[in-house]
């Protein structure tokens, strides 16, 4: 008898672990196909599967990254031989590494060149010296915007916070999107601020930001459970709409056993599942999303035109391309669907 006890605990335990990976609510997708499954099923009506738009992949980097204007080098040169800071700040971009920056390193270097810069007039007194400075300064704060930008949207960290390759938003998420919402209005805070020429921000934080998005790809899975969410509760509403163009569910308003079933889906399915999972995504979107979306806002003037039409379709909140704008639709339909239906049985639930 010892002996069979460890292959009948074995058993219970594979039992254990084949049940709870055929829940089809433990995840985006199986749950969004069960719920049309059952809405089918409940109006003795066959689902139809749409098609699940594919999501737009974010612009290459190459399409993204703006060039980035460079003084003269005679300017530069003239400038790394006057003997104040600046003189440091120009040899820095002047030497092997200084050539290939990154776009933070980038920015970074173009902040500290107006500051320095900026200290330097104050000290001189050669008035071709003071002119040519001033031009260098004029110049560097017009191309300012143009290093933000690919220090935001023209590094290749971005790209992993919005790959596709991982699926949907999870069900019933804990909290995964702390940082990367604290980070997100962080870095717009600081965007604003030098979009506005104040350069005594601190740019100490802006590297680590990069590493969660590398590290990071939740934006993706959002936009994933977008298309997926909108795409099937339209498969259900077809449904929904099937039976209220055809016989009624209950007449003059009396219940009936259907109706019961119906109802009984409707609270456990919709109500404790996808609901709930809805305001997951809402929640998400207004932590993540809408400060993303912001922050390329923010920088409308530079923005390249291939990253215009992503954003129009990925990033903006409101207009008839936004996946944001469609899937609110969606919702709301379906919410209406359902109500209509069930107030032929005098059941009109605010969902």
């Amino acid at each position: 008898m010892t002996s069979i006890r460890p292959t009948w605990w074995f058993v219970s335990a594979l039992i254990a672990l084949l049940i709870a990976g055929c829940n089809p609510f433990s995840d985006a997708q199986p749950m969004m196909d069960e719920y049309v499954e059952r809405v089918g099923r409940v109006l003795d009506a066959e689902p139809t599967f749409s098609e699940i738009r594919a999501s737009e992949q974010i612009p290459r980097r190459r399409n993204r990254v703006l060039p980035m204007p460079d003084l003269e080098l005679g300017m530069l040169d003239f400038l790394s031989l006057y003997s104040c800071e600046l003189q440091y700040v120009v040899g820095e971009k002047n030497s092997v590494m200084g050539k290939v920056m990154q776009p933070l390193n980038r920015l970074r270097y173009e902040v500290r060149f107006i500051r320095t810069a900026g200290d330097c007039l104050n000290t001189i007194e050669d008035d071709e010296l003071i002119s040519i400075l001033e031009q260098a300064v004029a110049s560097k704060r017009e191309s300012l915007p143009v290093a933000i930008w690919n220090a935001t949207w023209g590094v290749k960290e971005v790209e992993r916070l919005f790959t596709f390759a991982k699926g949907e938003y999870p069900v019933e998420a804990v909290d995964p999107l702390s940082d990367l919402a604290r980070d997100a209005r962080q870095l717009n805070n600081a965007v604003t601020e030098l979009l506005q020429q104040n350069l005594e921000v601190d740019l100490g934080f802006w590297g680590k930001v990069h590493q969660r998005w590398q590290a990071e790809y939740r934006a993706g899975q959002l936009i994933n459970s977008a298309h997926l969410v909108r795409t099937r509760l339209g498969d259900a509403t077809r449904l929904i709409r099937q039976r209220l163009n055809g016989r009624p569910l209950c007449l003059n308003g009396k219940p009936n056993n259907q109706s019961d079933i119906v109802k009984s889906m409707f609270f456990s399915v919709y109500i404790g599942k996808i609901q709930p999972y809805l305001a997951d995504l809402r929640r998400a979107r207004t932590d993540l999303i809408e400060p993303l979306s912001k922050l390329a806002a923010m920088q409308n003037d530079v923005m390249p035109e291939h990253f215009q039409e992503w954003y129009r379709s990925t990033l903006a909140l409101t207009g008839n391309e936004s996946i944001w704008t469609n899937l609110d639709e969606a919702v709301a339909t379906h919410t209406k669907s359902w109500q209509t239906l069930l107030e032929q049985c005098g059941l009109r639930p605010g969902v």
